[in-house]
C-alpha cells in the first residue's frame, strides 16, 4: 500500500461529518476549512499540494501545489498525523447540506474523477490532481465540469455531494445526460463529453443552460441534486441587497408584515 490504511465512520444525515481513526504514524490530508475536531496527540501540519510526493524535492512539491491552482484550490493542504502510540480520531465536516461519499480507490482501478470542489479529505499518499479535457467541446463549454479533479492511489478518499446523491451503474454504451454542475464524480472507465441542448426555444427560454454533460458507460456515476453553485445562486437572487425580492413568510401584508413582526432590517 502506498497510501495509509485508515478506518472511518460517517455520522449524520443532511449535515454529515466523517470521523477517521488513525493508528500511530498514520495521516490524513484535507482541504482547508473542512476540519471539525481531533483528539490530542494528532499533529497538524500545513503542506504543499497533497503530500503524496513530499520526498521528491522542492520542484516536486511546487509541481504538486501548482496543479491545485488550476482547479481553483489553495496551494496548501493540511495533514493530520497521529504522533502517539494509541489510536486517535480526527473529524471533517461537509461544507453544506448533502452526503459524504467514501471512495476506496483500490476498488476503482486506482483512479476516480470528481468535480473540482467535491474533494473533502483522503489518506495520505492519495494524489489529488487535475483531469484535463482532451476534447474541444468540454474546454469551451464545459463550465463547472470542464476541469475535473482526479484522485489516484490505493487508499481511501472522501468526496462531498450536495443535496441527495444518486448512484448510477452504466452498462457498456449506455448514456446518461446530466447538468454539468450536478456531476459529483465517476469511475475512470466512463467517457465524458459536452452536448448542445439544441432547439431555439430551449436555447432562448429554457433556463437550463445551453449544454449538458453526456456520460457513457461502462462505469459508475455519482450525481448530486443540489450543486453548491445552484444553492448559492438561489440565495443570492433572493437576497434584497442583490436586487432580489424578499419572499416574506406568507403574510398578505407583504413587506409591511415583515416590518411589523421585526423581520425587516433598517
Amino acid at each position: 500500500m502506498n497510501a495509509h490504511e485508515i478506518d472511518y465512520k460517517i455520522y449524520g444525515e443532511e449535515m454529515q461529518y466523517v470521523e477517521i481513526e488513525l493508528d500511530p504514524q498514520e495521516a490524513v490530508v484535507a482541504e482547508a476549512g473542512s476540519f471539525m475536531m481531533m483528539d490530542s496527540g494528532i499533529k497538524m501540519d500545513t503542506i504543499f499540494g497533497d503530500g503524496s510526493n513530499q520526498e521528491s524535492g522542492v520542484l516536486g512539491k511546487i509541481f504538486s501545489a501548482g496543479k491545485r491552482i488550476l482547479t481553483g484550490e489553495s496551494l496548501f493542504m493540511t495533514a493530520f498525523l497521529n504522533v502517539e502510540h494509541g489510536k486517535k480520531q480526527v473529524s471533517f465536516a461537509s461544507p453544506y447540506p448533502g452526503k459524504i461519499l467514501p471512495i476506496d480507490l483500490s476498488e476503482k482501478g486506482g483512479k476516480f474523477i470528481c468535480q473540482k470542489d467535491a474533494f473533502l479529505c483522503a489518506a495520505k499518499g492519495v494524489t489529488v490532481g487535475i483531469e484535463f479535457s482532451k476534447r474541444l467541446g468540454r474546454g469551451l463549454f464545459g463550465g463547472e465540469g470542464f476541469i475535473m479533479q482526479k484522485l489516484e492511489g490505493d487508499g481511501m478518499a472522501f468526496v462531498h455531494a450536495g443535496g441527495t446523491m444518486a448512484k448510477k451503474e452504466l452498462a457498456p454504451g449506455e448514456v446518461l445526460k446530466v447538468d454539468t454542475g450536478c456531476i459529483v464524480g465517476f469511475s475512470q472507465s466512463v467517457d465524458y463529453d459536452i452536448e448542445f441542448v439544441g432547439g431555439i426555444k430551449n436555447t432562448v427560454f429554457g433556463g437550463e443552460g445551453l449544454f449538458f454533460a453526456t456520460l457513457r458507460g461502462p462505469g459508475t456515476v455519482y450525481i448530486q441534486s443540489l450543486p453548491f453553485s445552484r444553492l448559492a445562486g438561489r440565495v443570492w437572487a433572493a437576497a434584497p441587497k442583490a436586487g432580489g425580492k424578499s419572499k416574506g413568510e406568507g403574510s398578505i401584508l407583504g413587506g409591511l408584515g415583515d416590518l411589523l413582526d421585526g423581520d425587516n432590517g433598517f
